[in-house]
């Protein structure tokens, strides 16, 4: 029997907020629509797609001694992911509300994420860290983790492959210092033109080289709806995403393009292979009015037979 590749992820599992006007969004003013709520953080949404994916994972993030927090610890344990997150009992768990228009695009995003800051640089001294990390194949962290926690993170894990997840322009700077040790980063054009220091319209091949110059070897690029870069040592190439027969929800379709991404990478395919399964199941999650969709191998496959082969970019 086969092993199934192991993950320790490091990051964000919170509370997720979604409110979706159901009419045409009218700024400053009090708009109708509808609002849900579920567990959700960039690493954790990525990670539950590779469990999905075949992969095999535990989770380190810090929550709050309240009632999101239990709602937090269930999910993880719903998901099968292996716990080893602390739980801070006078503190607020972290949270993320977005408002939607009702095409399902972002409209604004609040991040209320304070214990991260003032938690994570501590956890990356803990025994069972160093512990975890002796055992699996591979890293998926997230720039909820302050610059600190993030150095700590990469240090102990030397050796082993690092997957990143920029979360926003704002907190993507945090990878900064260790942009030459990720095996890979998944970003927005946003965020790819804040680490490049560059104005986010400059031609994409700019971007990556501001990116490249900048330590980083691989990465992802998305745009939206818009085609999607990669990039290796091999050299740059181009995934057109197909048209999602209708959009539920955007939230969620980047970090579930990163997880599905990491499984394939570490079931054996390569950049230009792996990301064409990170776009299907980026699709299924616009798709879906949940941030992780939910699946199966034949829908999946399905999925997997709309994107199109990468093409090299010159």
């Amino acid at each position: 029997m086969t092993l199934k590749p192991n993950i320790l992820a490091v990051g964000g599992a919170h509370v997720d907020r979604r409110g979706q006007v159901s009419g045409v969004y009218v700024p400053a003013a009090s708009n109708p629509g509808t609002m849900r709520e579920d567990v959700g953080g960039g690493v954790f949404n990525a990670l539950r797609i590779a469990v999905r994916r075949g992969v095999s994972a535990s989770l380190l993030s810090v929550r709050g001694g309240d009632a999101a927090g239990d709602t937090v610890a269930r999910a993880i344990a719903e998901a099968g992911v292996g716990d080893l997150s602390v739980t801070f009992l006078d503190r607020t768990t972290p949270s993320y509300t977005a408002l939607l228009d009702r095409e399902g695009e972002l409209l604004i995003g609040f991040a209320d994420m304070a214990l991260y800051e003032a938690a994570f640089v501590k956890q990356m001294r803990r025994a069972k860290v160093r512990e975890a990390l002796e055992t699996v194949d591979a890293v998926l962290c997230d720039a909820n983790l302050p610059t600190a926690a993030l150095e700590r993170l990469a240090k102990l894990a030397e050796g082993k492959p690092i997957f990143a997840v920029a979360i926003s322009p704002a907190k993507v700077v945090r990878l900064v210092p260790i942009m030459g040790k990720l095996a890979i980063l998944f970003m927005n054009r946003r965020e790819a033109a804040t680490l490049a220091g560059m104005e986010r319209e400059a031609p994409i091949q700019k971007l990556v080289s501001g990116l490249q110059k900048a330590g980083l070897g691989s990465g992802v690029i998305t745009s939206g709806s818009e085609t999607i870069l990669g990039f290796d040592k091999k050299g740059s190439f181009a995934i057109s995403p197909p048209a999602a027969r209708h959009v539920a929800d955007v939230t969620g379709a980047g970090d579930a393009l990163a997880g599905a991404t990491v499984a394939a990478l570490l079931k054996g395919l390569d950049l230009r292979q792996a990301l064409r399964e990170g776009v299907a199941a980026a699709l299924l999650a616009i798709e879906s009015p949940d941030a992780v969709p939910k699946f199966d191998a034949s829908s999946f496959a399905r999925a997997l037979a709309l994107v199109p082969q990468a093409e090299e970019v010159a």
